[in-house]
């Protein structure tokens, strides 16, 4: 039971909901990964507010797109008391609020003058490890002119300058972009010369689940002396590949994690392979999967030392989510962080040190939102 007993959640009704309209954009071109082309230069989404009656302020990502809005369930919301609708100990009460789940966890941690990460617990590190999710196949990108292997040392440089210190290299050109001989050669190559240029950095690989597992031996054959910090959605997961990679790295490559569980999640077959020790990390994604359930699933992952990560990709918005987590959470390792600027939004009191994020102490999740486009 932590500290907060909520009570004074009971004093407060919403009284107003809004749904805006913002956008981030990447500091450049976010180029290919296994199975996806160019991501641009940012995107448009929504996030919901909460005001309360006694004038509190909470706001937070939700689902859905500008496009296709969620369908509103504010009028669920309105008259009630934030004691009805959250707990400081257990987050939204109901699955029904899950539009609103940043959102309340934000308006509660403000209300109670409470930063979210102790909120559930604050028994992780912070500053909290933070690597740099930036570096995609920009080495093809964009398909009028391919950036080269140069491209994808100087956004190593570029990132290193702005703090990273860490950096997760997207591998799989093949079979979507390349013919396996020339794919597989080139995801070498990347993974040595970053390994080369950064001898020190913590390096991961990302697959996004394209290789074949015979495939990802032959990767691990000739990398086998980069001292990989983990392999990141080798292929879709299962208990046979899992296994027979868990065994491959033990003898080519010991110390190597797998990472995995960032998409369509089976979480009982996740925690199952991560008792039996042939996954590592596990990555559900913070807001596909909900902060809700994260912070409900972390006791469970204590009692078993199962370590995660949750995915973030795309939004810095949902890095600064995930630090929170990780600064309630011990056994997180590092964190993705995401390069962009967000329209709207102040993120100036978190900040980013030689490899490492300082999660602020402020109520909430220490973001200020100055404006977007009501809907």
């Amino acid at each position: 039971m932590n500290q907060w007993d909520g009570k004074e959640l009971a004093y407060h009704k919403i009284e107003k909901t809004k749904t805006l309209k913002i956008r981030n954009r990447y500091t450049r071109l976010n180029g290919k990964n296994s199975f996806r082309g160019e991501h641009g230069y940012g995107e448009e989404f929504l996030v919901k507010v909460l005001v309360t009656d006694q004038g509190a302020c909470g706001w937070g990502y939700t689902s859905g797109s500008p496009y296709h809005p969620p369908k509103e369930k504010d009028d669920l919301l309105l008259g009630k008391s934030v004691a009805e609708l959250f707990s400081p100990d257990e987050g939204i009460l109901e699955e029904t609020y899950r539009d609103y789940d940043f959102a309340l966890h934000d308006l509660a941690g403000k209300i109670l003058n409470v930063p979210v990460f102790r909120m559930l617990g604050g028994e992780g590190e912070n500053p909290v490890s933070c690597y740099d999710g930036a570096i995609l196949m920009d080495d093809l990108s964009p398909d009028g002119k391919p950036g080269g292997l140069g491209a994808i040392l100087e956004e190593c440089e570029k990132d290193y300058e702005l703090g990273y210190r860490d950096f997760k290299l997207k591998i799989g050109r093949a079979p979507k972009w390349m013919g396996w001989k020339e794919g597989l050669k080139r995801d070498i190559e990347v993974t040595r010369m970053v390994r080369t240029f950064y001898p020190d950095a913590r390096i991961m690989v990302d697959a996004n689940s394209a290789y074949p597992v015979e495939k990802m031996e032959a990767f691990i054959d000739a990398v086998s002396d980069c001292h990989l910090y983990w392999i990141e959605e080798p292929f879709v997961e299962n208990r046979e590949d899992n296994r027979r990679l868990r065994e491959y790295l033990n003898d080519k490559m010991p110390g190597t994690w797998i990472a995995d569980g960032e998409a369509d999640p089976d979480v009982p077959m996740l925690l199952s392979m991560a008792e039996e020790g042939i996954l590592d990390v596990i990555q559900m994604d913070t807001a596909g999967y909900g902060f809700t359930k994260w912070r409900r699933l972390l006791p469970v992952l204590k009692e078993k030392r199962i370590k995660i990560s949750p995915h973030n990709w795309g939004l810095k918005l949902k890095t600064h989510y995930c630090a929170a987590i990780a600064a309630a959470y011990a056994d997180t390792p590092s964190i993705e962080g995401v390069l962009d600027e967000t329209e709207g939004v102040d993120f100036s009191a978190y900040r980013l040190k030689e490899g490492k994020l300082i999660v602020p102490d402020s109520p909430g999740f220490g973001m200020e939102l100055i404006w977007g486009e009501e809907l």
